[in-house]
């Protein structure tokens, strides 16, 4: 079925495409959030579990 001269298939597989960057795009977004609380949580549990010496020696380390 034709619409002037553009196929309705050639309309569906642009949208279709279109969709999919978007898709690809949002996904890309969401998951950098996610990554970055992740690893703030690991990095607090990591804390969480050293030694006073290995915390006094980060955070000497971490004031330079």
């Amino acid at each position: 079925m034709t619409m002037g001269n553009i196929d309705f298939s050639i309309v569906g597989l642009v949208l279709a495409g279109l969709t999919g960057i978007g898709s690809y795009v949002l996904g890309r977004h969401l998951r950098k959030g996610r990554t970055a609380k992740r690893q703030t949580r690991e990095r607090a549990a990591a804390h969480a579990t050293q030694s006073r010496q290995v915390r006094r020696a980060r955070e000497r380390s971490e004031r330079k």
